[in-house]
Parts: C-alpha cells; structure tokens; sequence
C-alpha cells in the first residue's frame, strides 16, 4: 500500500511526523512525506520526503498558494492513503477523499479552543473564528476513514462525530541513550526545550533565574519577535544559552547535561488536557520535572514520583522549587529514574505505534 503523509506547517523531521509515524509505517508500507520548506527531495530511512518548495509565510497564502501545490503534487503520486497533519489542509483532505482516496485526518490540537488562546485576536473575532472552524472541522471530519488525536479529550469531540476515531499519544521511543544519572558529574543546569512564547512560561523562567546560581540551557525557537525581544532585553538573560532550533540529538545532548527540566505552559483551555511531548522526553533522560500546577500533569508527576509541581505564575514558588532539586542531589536523581522507569514502562512510543499500523492494516484490507 501506498501512503502519502502531508504537512506544509511542520519541518520535515518533525518528530511525531517523520520518526514515529513516517518511519513506523515504512517497515511495512510504501510511505511517502510531503513538505514545504525549500530543502528539496530526499529518501531517509526509506521514507521519500518530496519538497513543493519554501511554505508561504503568511497562512492566508499557505492556504490557497501551498494547498493548491499539495493537491497537484499528492494527486500526480497517485498513493492509496493520504495522512495530512495541519488544519488549513483540511479541503485538501476532502478533495483527496472526493477522489476516491482514503483519508486519515491527524489532529494534533484542538483548535476551536486553541484560537482563544491566540493573543492577536480579540475577544469577540477569537469565539466567531473558533466556532466557524469548529462547525467547518465537523463537517467535513465525518467524511474521513479516520480521524487520529494526541489526546484522549480530543479524541471524545471527534467520536461524536466519526467512530473511527483512535489516539496516538506523542510519547517517546525508547532509545539507547546514554543517560548520566549520577548529579555530581552534573553541573547547576536547568532546561527547556520547545516552542518558546509567553503562554508557554518563559517571561517566568527567565526570571526566575535572578535568584539562582544556574545556568538555562534552552532550545527552540520563539514564536514572537516582540516576545523574544522582550525577554532577551531582561536581566537575567545573562544566564541563558540559546541553542535555536535543536533536533532530537541535540536535545538528548542538552538533557545529558542539565539537572532539571521545566514544563511551566499556562494553564491556557488548549493546555488543560495536552500531553506535552517535552516532559516526556525529559523523563526518558533521567531528568526530575517542575511543571505548572494542570491536574492532568500533577497526577502523572505525583503517581510517578518523578519531579515537582509549581504555579506556573508564582515566581517564588518556581525559584524555590528550582532551588530545593538542585541542593538535592539524590532526591533529584532519585526522581529522574522514577521518570525514566515510568516511560521506559508505559509511557512510550510502542504501544502507539502498534495502534497506528493496526489501522492502516485496516484500511489495506477494505
């Protein structure tokens, strides 16, 4: 079977996209990748990543210019499945799907609840935009052969609306890496890594560095001009080392060395129910957690024992926290292993993996 999977907003080694699902399934089918970014065609761990040039930065264009692209290049492939991974893609699934082609809508956030989180709508156009989409998404979504979410919550929308719903949850393959547990090799480091905004706590994590003697590695990119101008102009950006974009070994190269890992997102509607993908990483590397105060997140960290909960708003309260893991060593170390055990038992990529192909097995056998 021939499988197509799209995405014009995500980099090509995007890792739920690329490493798990592309590189899962290309063990047993003929998968193809489709991006947009400019770099040009490749085959990579038998998985053919075909390049429609550069995205279009503004999305009004991504949606007429990039789509059209996608649909002529997905419609000349000729492929049996086309998995898309951006919500502007959504007619194109549909025309695919009008077509006669299978189609597999992978919902990576709830978006009608995302859009009220946006800080560059108002209040009134954020609820009129959101329930255009949520009405628009709906309509469309019952047409798909399925429908695969990253959260169970997102999942019970979409049920409603086509049963061949089904989530795959973002967790980490379990990898050889070489984990440092022993803290006294560490040095007083701290890390974030993933997009980096305001309602992802960074105005707090800089600032919480004031009052420390620490070091904040951090990797990603930041989603505001304003924001990261904002932030590099604070005091305590002295302490920071600004990695950019990094890739998974870059990352596990930052999590080798750091001591703890932060997790602060604002307690947004669009976070109450996310499984960052992040914290989980961080608990595959041996690392303990501080994450922000969301029920889902403090029950995982408190059933596993495997870091800290803080108010991802209190300054002191992530300054003390901060403090207390990196003057003890052995209750640090001891939950990063409590982590690592959780992930490495049930938090991970295999028992995901197996879901996904189950249902391209299905859609094969129709």
């Amino acid at each position: 079977m021939k499988i197509c999977h799209i995405t014009t907003v995500h980099p090509r080694y995007e890792n739920r996209i690329f490493y798990k699902q592309c590189i899962s399934l290309s063990d047993l089918f003929d998968v193809y990748l489709i991006v947009a970014d400019g770099l040009g065609d490749e085959t990579l761990n038998n998985v053919r990543l075909i390049d429609i040039g550069l995205r279009k930065k503004s999305i009004f264009k991504r949606f007429i210019i990039d789509s059209l692209k996608v649909y002529r290049k997905a419609v000349s492939m000729n492929c049996d499945v086309y998995h898309f991974h951006d919500p502007e893609l959504i007619f194109i699934g549909f025309k695919l799907k009008s077509i006669g082609k299978k189609v597999v809508y992978d919902v990576h956030e709830d978006l009608p609840r995302q859009i009220l989180s946006k800080p560059y709508f108002s209040l009134i156009p954020k609820a009129i935009i959101g329930w255009i989409f949520e009405k628009i998404e709906n309509h469309l979504a019952k047409r798909f052969n399925y429908i695969v979410t990253v959260t169970s919550h997102i999942e019970n929308r979409f049920k409603k609306i086509n049963t061949n719903t089904i989530t795959v949850k973002n967790f980490p393959e379990i990898v050889n890496n070489n984990v440092d547990m022993n803290w006294n090799n560490k040095k007083n480091i701290i890390c974030y890594v993933g997009s980096i905004s305001e309602v992802r706590g960074i105005k707090e994590i800089v600032t919480a560095l004031n009052k420390l003697d620490v070091v904040l590695y951090l990797g990603g990119l930041f989603n505001s001009k304003k924001i990261e101008n904002e932030v590099k102009n604070m005091e305590a950006w002295s302490k920071v080392v600004e990695f950019g974009y990094v890739n998974s070994e870059q990352a596990n190269q930052i999590y080798k060395e750091a001591k703890v890992g932060l997790v602060l997102l604002h307690p947004t509607i669009n976070y109450l129910d996310a499984l960052p993908t992040k914290m989980f990483e961080y608990m595959l590397a041996g690392l303990p957690l501080i994450v922000s105060n969301i029920p889902l997140w403090e029950k995982i960290v408190i059933e596993n024992k495997c870091g800290l909960v803080v108010n991802p708003f209190d300054i002191g309260d992530i300054t003390n926290k901060i403090q207390y893991l990196l003057t003890n060593n052995d209750i640090a170390q001891k939950m990063g292993a409590n982590g690592r055990l959780a992930v490495k038992s049930k938090y991970n990529w295999i028992t995901e993996k197996t879901k996904l192909i189950e249902i391209y097995k299905v859609m094969e056998n129709e």
